[in-house]
């Protein structure tokens, strides 16, 4: 485990719950700890969804949140955790971090479970990358959140007479009619995984898919280095001159305050956002607007919060059993997504409950996924391993905070992907 634990050093994006599912659990398994970072006001709406379904199946639920929405926080704990021999009863993962303790043997079987409801024919292939591992499903997909999405302030789009934008240059002259009118053009905050988010949207919208995949899948050294990626990084100093002074060390949903607050006109982010404008009461196309990044039209990138169990004895068993088949229920699939922001992890689940964006989001994860324009985030550990993915949040960062210039970050990039591999 300790080779483990050096090679997760540095930025696993985990957090762990457990929740009860459809029957009673045995007293020996009737509470849970459950460590996480949902700790906004949407989140937290969220997570209620799953401790009420805990609850009411007798399983008390012993809460940790740690705040941090890109999850390094929950990290550290987690590792702290494991290396003190004392892991969570069940734990959230993303993308590669779940393959990594699979890797290490210490993950369970929940391929019985999975075979009896059939999660092969519902859930999307670009999801089951990562909840299997060695022809075994390993962890159980409770969303797909989008994260190359566009949150607007409508009434500022409508006092300005701003159409949402389609194309770079349509979101440009947008941002200078905001920043003109005297509001933050662009809501921020200045960490890592929130500037390498807003970087895999405008690595999309330079090249495409096939650029995106080469560079961040492939990790091919020739479109890394590319005068695409020049651009890239150029059209990120761009979005530099949008946001306000005070930017740096911002948590993600203080700045998604500022768009639904009327103080700034859009954020780049995930479609957690969402959560916080539904919890402050706004309306999807009433209150504010959700779009894609221009130029990403067609394409959806994601990241999967997924649940694996840790082996356990056969007293915890029948608990993990009942926790991925509630995850993957399809009224638990609505009911939680709807107050999320994100959609569901299977293809089958109807979008009557959701809001404008939401089925929005899942017509377009659908056609995605038909179309083979489904790719894993690179800023959420989707696309490329956690040392690789974190080798870039250092190039992206010191560049949007001008230490260097687009062509010694897309020099540093090569240097950076090379040496993490």
């Amino acid at each position: 485990m300790k080779r483990y634990l050096s090679k997760l050093a540095g930025g696993v994006a985990v957090c762990a719950i457990m929740t009860g599912a459809a029957g009673a659990v045995s007293a020996a398994d009737s509470s849970v700890e459950v460590l996480h970072w949902w700790t906004s006001g949407g989140e937290a709406s969220a997570l209620n969804v799953l401790k009420e379904d805990l609850e009411s199946n007798g399983v008390a639920w012993k809460d940790m949140p740690v705040a941090g929405g890109g999850g390094e926080q929950a990290m550290t704990v987690l590792r702290a955790r494991v290396t003190a021999g004392n892991a969570p009863t069940a734990v959230q993962m993303l993308g590669f971090d779940i393959q990594d303790w699979a890797a290490e043997g210490a993950l369970a079987d929940l391929n019985r479970v999975a075979a009896k409801e059939g999660w092969d024919e519902v859930v999307p292939a670009a999801l089951q990358r990562f909840a299997k591992h060695d022809g075994k499903w390993i962890s159980a997909p409770v969303n797909v959140h989008s994260t190359n999405w566009v949150w607007a302030n409508k009434k500022i789009f409508d006092e300005l007479g701003i159409a949402q934008p389609a194309s770079w240059d349509e979101l440009v002259a947008a941002l200078d009619k905001i920043k003109g009118a005297g509001y933050t053009a662009v809501a921020h905050g200045g960490q890592p995984w929130q500037d390498a988010t807003i970087f895999d949207a405008v690595v999309m919208s330079v090249g495409g898919p096939e650029f995106y995949k080469k560079a961040f899948v492939d990790l091919d050294p020739d479109a890394l280095g590319s005068d695409q990626m020049k651009e890239a990084f150029d059209r990120m100093a761009t979005l530099r001159s949008y946001v306000d002074d005070n930017f740096s060390g911002r948590d993600w949903n203080l700045a998604s305050a500022m768009v639904i607050e009327g103080k700034a006109g859009v954020q780049f982010m995930g479609d957690w956002a969402k959560g916080e404008f539904l919890k402050a009461g706004q309306k999807p196309e009433e209150d504010f607007l959700c779009f894609r990044f221009p130029g990403t039209q067609g394409t959806v990138t994601f990241n999967s919060d997924q649940f694996a169990m840790f082996s356990v004895g056969e007293e915890g068993q029948a608990a993990q059993v009942k926790l991925a088949s509630s995850i993957m229920a399809p009224s638990f699939q609505s009911a939680f997504n709807v107050v999320k922001g994100s959609v569901p992890a299977r293809t089958d689940i109807s979008d009557e409950a959701f809001d404008a964006c939401g089925k929005k989001g899942m017509k377009e994860l659908s056609e995605a996924n038909a179309s083979g324009k489904l790719y894993g985030s690179m800023a959420h550990g989707h696309a490329a391993p956690a040392a690789v993915k974190n080798g870039i949040y250092d190039v992206v960062t010191a560049h949007f905070n001008g230490e260097f210039d687009s062509e010694t970050a897309v020099e540093e990039l090569v240097s950076a992907v090379e040496v993490a591999q």
